[in-house]
């Protein structure tokens, strides 16, 4: 059944009221944590059981996608002029992708959400009321699913994967004698901090370090939970057991 939305405030003013008959699943975690991957997987076997499913990701809009590339590349802007950046790129995303989406029944996967915003700004020290208040007109997801990872294992997969950049080092906030140093220092503050909202909002944490099918496995444990109010194109009954591997 659709329902009336949640928001975090009281959303766009601009926005005309609508029933949401989809459901808004995130996925959160830090650099290098496989979120995308994940994203990946869940939407390929959400639309192998009928669903129709629209990703979203962070700083992805057509809107500020450039614009914020361009930013992050000439690293002269401060921190709260970046803020302002994420926030109208994910203004962009939630009025012409995640709201139409949510109105027309689709299941929206985002790869990050606001929460990102909360624990990156949490840690480069500005107002944290104002941050949160900047980022108000959100929908209360769903589902998010937190992938919780400590530093010792996130550090190779950092390494394997190409290195560490500037931004995923933090290097901005200047918590180290080198890129490796910050990265750690600065990783594992987002860790901390992804942990006070993970008790603040209540995530589903799934553990990181597992293999890539356990961790699919846990995710869609936990999103079959919330897909009894949303109709497959197949009309599949998913609340129903199945082989674990489907």
């Amino acid at each position: 059944m659709p329902n009336e939305p949640k928001y975090f405030a009281e959303g766009l003013p601009y926005l005309k009221s609508f029933q949401v008959k989809g459901k808004l699943i995130v996925i959160e975690g830090t650099d290098g944590v496989g979120r995308s991957t994940q994203v990946a997987l869940l939407k390929n076997w959400l639309e192998v059981k009928g669903y129709a499913v629209v990703e979203t990701g962070w700083a992805r809009s057509n809107l500020m996608h450039k614009s914020i590339e361009a930013a992050k590349s000439g690293n002269t802007l401060d921190r709260m002029t970046f803020t302002m950046l994420y926030a109208t790129d994910f203004a962009d995303r939630f009025e012409k992708q995640i709201v139409p989406a949510l109105k027309s029944g689709h299941i929206v996967l985002a790869d990050r959400y606001v929460y990102t915003a909360f624990v990156r700004d949490a840690v480069r020290h500005p107002d944290e009321r104002w941050i949160r208040e900047l980022f108000s007109f959100a929908l209360v997801p769903d589902l998010v699913i937190y992938l919780k990872i400590d530093i010792e294992s996130l550090v190779p997969r950092a390494i394997e994967s190409g290195g560490m950049n500037y931004w995923e080092a933090g290097m901005d906030l200047h918590m180290g004698q080198d890129l490796f140093d910050s990265f750690v220092n600065y990783q594992s503050t987002l860790i901390a901090q992804y942990d006070r909202l993970t008790k603040e909002f209540g995530f589903e944490t799934v553990d990181a370090r597992k293999p890539v099918e356990e961790i699919h496995d846990s995710i869609r444990d936990s999103v079959k939970a919330i897909l009894r109010s949303v109709k497959s194109r197949s009309g599949a009954d998913d609340t129903k057991k199945e082989d674990p591997r489907k």
